[in-house]
């Protein structure tokens, strides 16, 4: 793909289409003398679940600190409203987007509602303390993530697929329009894949917050995304809606992966099959 090519990621809508709240226009990103992603261009669509996906190493959690302002650009800019979110402050953009990192680690002897309250932070100040407010967006986020019957006990004692709960739990707390999860159904059962999905696809489109998701299995998130980005070595290979995006020839040119893609005949969704004996 030309490095002056914007992938644009339209809304499923008739109506009038404003700007994407967030965009990645010619970034480039990286660690130390590893260049990571360069000249990267794409358009994230507002209140949709988007997922990227690609192999291991090809800048997909990178993408996603660069868009959080977790890491500096090298070169070119994310836009949040229009700003540099580079050049704004952390609080102000923390009020508007929240990020979920890989393997987020909760202060010792801490218990779930105290982590949730941590989502609050952002809207703390000198001058505006706890209140009722913050109080209601906690319970709200732990009403939605079906926490609320362990809020006492402690973080550690949980298991996965309630801790990865409890996490998102505390970024809905935030209360952002926009939400980044870097991997939140990695090492769970399928089942609990399954449950955080639904969730997270119910808030994009109940509550109509935009979703970014990094994540590893496809047929997941072929079933619950409603735009795929597959990235390989940096950059943007192919971007649009599911069905677009996750075809057998994107397949084997992301992934190097021989797979026979069919069509799910309840949701019309595509299924990845892989080829058995494939080289």
């Amino acid at each position: 793909m030309p490095d002056d090519t914007r992938v644009t990621i339209p809304l499923a809508s008739s109506t009038m289409i404003s700007a994407p709240r967030l965009q990645i226009n010619e970034l480039s990103v990286g660690y130390g003398d590893l260049q990571v992603i360069e000249h990267l261009t794409l358009d994230i669509p507002t209140g949709d679940l988007t997922a990227i996906i690609g192999p291991n190493g090809c800048g997909k959690s990178t993408l996603l600190k660069a868009m959080a302002r977790v890491l500096p650009a090298r070169a070119g800019q994310v836009l949040l409203d229009g700003q540099p979110v580079h050049n704004m402050q952390t609080r102000d953009v923390a009020k508007l987007m929240a990020l979920l990192p890989q393997a987020p680690v909760a202060p010792e002897g801490l218990c779930v509602r105290e982590l949730v309250a941590q989502g609050r932070f952002p809207h703390q100040s000198f001058i505006r303390q706890w209140s009722r407010k913050d109080t209601d967006a906690v319970a709200r986020a732990m009403a939605a993530t079906d926490t609320e019957c362990f809020g006492d006990r402690s973080v550690d004692a949980l298991s996965g697929g309630q801790r990865q709960r409890v996490w998102i739990a505390m970024v809905l707390a935030q209360e952002t329009p926009i939400l980044l999860l870097d991997e939140p159904t990695t090492f769970l059962d399928l089942k609990v894949q399954v449950d955080l999905m639904t969730l997270l696809r119910r808030i994009a489109h109940e509550d109509g917050r935009t979703l970014v998701i990094v994540m590893h299995e496809l047929n997941v998130a072929a079933a619950f995304a409603d735009r795929v980005v597959m990235m390989r070595d940096g950059m943007v290979l192919a971007a649009g809606a599911v069905t677009d995006v996750f075809t057998e020839g994107n397949l084997a040119e992301v992934f190097g992966l021989s797979a026979t893609v069919l069509s799910d005949p309840e949701t019309g969704r595509p299924v990845c099959i892989p080829r058995l004996g494939a080289r």
